[in-house]
């Protein structure tokens, strides 16, 4: 490639960014990343947690234990409308915890991977445009003209890319003046986290395992623009509004203070331009979705991306869409619950609120629906797959013969072939293997983790989805 041109260029190096940009290098494909900051990565942390099914994808990277082994605290529950718990110890997986860590932990590791695998990063390069024409995508920036097969914009809420190709972001403005703060405290609460919201205000209080705690807070009579300055005691008072007491809050090492949207694109793609993360949905924070979500849209797309510059049928992109606005749209409506029962100011209806949320998750089916859901793990694509039920599921780990794991198998973007009689290897792209249930059904596991085919074993047919799905027969 020329200078100033690429295969993919992904606008952003968030983390949504940096684990598409990392996947695609990784799978062979020249990929730029421009991004508008300076080449120091922030400080600042607005999310805060990784759920079990990031942690898979992280798993499938290989990344998930240098992750853990930068700290955070793992949360085994959630607490919901002050009187139910998800007990998150209960899930299905290898992570049945919501890990708490500042999101820089998460960019520092996904950006040494992007750079071993290759990735060209380009900062301060400030996006003033995009025109799209003969199957190639020109992006216009400050510094000058790039060109790429295809464009990914994952440079959040205030995308440039979004506002160059003219996508709509429908949606409204929630709540304004939420404060966050990484704190230490001298009187922390008694469990982590505690969420209460009375008396016109909001806290969330969680630890991330070290000696600062992370501030959620809000206060409907303490409302301010973004750029008004913000002071400690701002926070300390929604505190004592929500618990009584601001926990000896002291020393912030960081203070923030944002609106909420709730917004989302009508489609995630335009021509050869995409969105994902939060240029393409935005939503509260209640849950700690929003990073999670955003990743989760990089590990979708980015195999799609590597399959059709390998050679495979263009329309595969197309999935993208179809496979991510739902979980978009699921996670906004979630998420506004939350957020609009905390910020209840009556408290009539905030205690019937809660009462009748708690009552409906304390049916167990329902608790799990919610629980598979805020983690992830629950997450499933499409309804219409006829007798393969299992399509579109994601696919939990388990021990292939050999002493290997399902998600070790998946490592570098691989496909895996599992209990099939017929070997599939294909070029690098995919790994066959036996399960250790000697009942398993023959599956085609995609990389980002879902059941692409399911069925009696067929080789022809397994075969026939592999070419369709990797650009390599």
């Amino acid at each position: 490639m020329s200078e100033n041109q690429a295969q993919v260029i992904v606008v952003g190096a968030g983390p949504t960014g940096l684990l598409l940009a990392g996947d695609l290098a990784e799978a062979g494909i020249d990929v730029a990343v421009l991004e508008r900051r300076g080449s120091d990565l922030s400080n600042l942390s607005r999310a805060f947690g990784v759920h079990a099914r990031t942690m898979e994808e992280f798993d499938a990277r290989g990344l998930a234990e240098e992750l853990l082994s930068l700290g955070g605290a793992r949360l085994g529950g959630i607490r919901l409308f002050n009187r139910v718990t998800l007990h998150l110890a209960h899930l299905e997986s290898r992570f049945p915890y919501l890990l708490m860590t500042p999101q820089y932990n998460v960019e520092k590791v996904l950006l040494r991977r992007a750079l071993d695998a290759g990735a060209k990063f380009h900062y301060d390069h400030k996006v003033t445009g995009i025109d799209q024409s003969d199957g190639l995508v020109t992006v216009h920036t400050e510094q000058g003209d790039w060109t790429a097969t295809y464009v990914v914009g994952a440079d959040g809420v205030g995308s440039a890319v979004r506002q160059a190709v003219g996508m709509p972001f429908p949606g409204e403005s929630v709540l304004k003046s939420i404060m966050l703060a990484d704190v230490k405290l001298n009187e922390p609460p008694a469990e982590s986290p505690a969420i209460q919201g009375i008396n016109g205000a909001f806290c969330f209080v969680a630890t991330f395992g070290d000696e600062y705690w992370r501030i959620f807070a809000w206060n409907s009579a303490d409302q301010k623009g973004d750029d008004e300055p913000i002071d400690l005691e701002e926070i300390k008072e929604a505190a004592r509004l929500a618990f009584g007491t601001d926990f000896g809050m002291h020393s912030p090492r960081w203070i923030s203070r944002f609106h909420s949207d709730e917004r989302q694109v009508p489609d995630y793609r335009d021509g050869n331009v995409f969105l994902a993360g939060d240029a393409a949905h935005c939503h509260s924070p209640a849950g700690g979705q929003g990073m999670n979500t955003g990743l989760q849209d990089a590990a979708n797309l980015s195999w799609k991306l590597a399959a059709v510059l390998r050679g495979a049928d263009p329309e595969l992109l197309d999935s993208y869409n179809d496979e991510r606005h739902p979980v978009g749209k699921l996670v906004l409506r979630s998420s506004g619950a939350m957020i609009r029962l905390a910020a209840e100011r009556s408290r009539v209806k905030a205690a019937i609120g809660g009462l009748a949320a708690a009552a409906a998750l304390h049916i167990k089916p329902l608790q799990e629906k919610a629980m598979g859901m805020i983690s992830g793990v629950g997450i499933r694509y499409g309804h219409d797959h006829g007798e393969n039920h299992l399509v579109g599921h994601r696919a939990a780990d388990r021990d292939l013969a050999g002493g290997a794991r399902l998600y070790e198998a998946l490592r570098g973007g691989r496909f895996a072939v599992l209990d099939s009689t017929e070997k599939f290897e294909i070029d690098g792209v995919v790994t066959s293997a036996a399960s250790t249930d000697p009942d398993g059904e023959a599956l085609v596991v995609r990389p980002d983790g879902y059941i692409g085919w399911a069925g009696g074993d067929d080789p022809e047919a397994i075969r026939d989805y592999l070419t369709a799905h990797t650009g390599r027969s």
